[in-house]
């Protein structure tokens, strides 16, 4: 089993609320939030990437 190396996302800033991110050599992408470093989010790219485009521009409360 090969070692995930995580990132923290740059949007995280430098604070102890934390999101890091993590690919694999077959392409899929990890998630998870240092307050709960066990619990591990798994998607695509594809699908990360039309999450991100869709809060990008909700209209919602920020």
């Amino acid at each position: 089993m090969r070692t995930i190396h995580w990132q923290k996302s740059t949007y995280s800033g430098d604070g102890s609320n934390c999101v890091y991110v993590a690919a694999t050599p077959t392409g899929t992408v990890h998630l998870r939030e240092s307050d709960d470093p066990e619990t591990i989010l798994t998607t695509t790219p594809a699908a990360l990437g039309s999450l991100i485009r869709t809060l990008k521009t909700s209209t919602g409360p920020r």
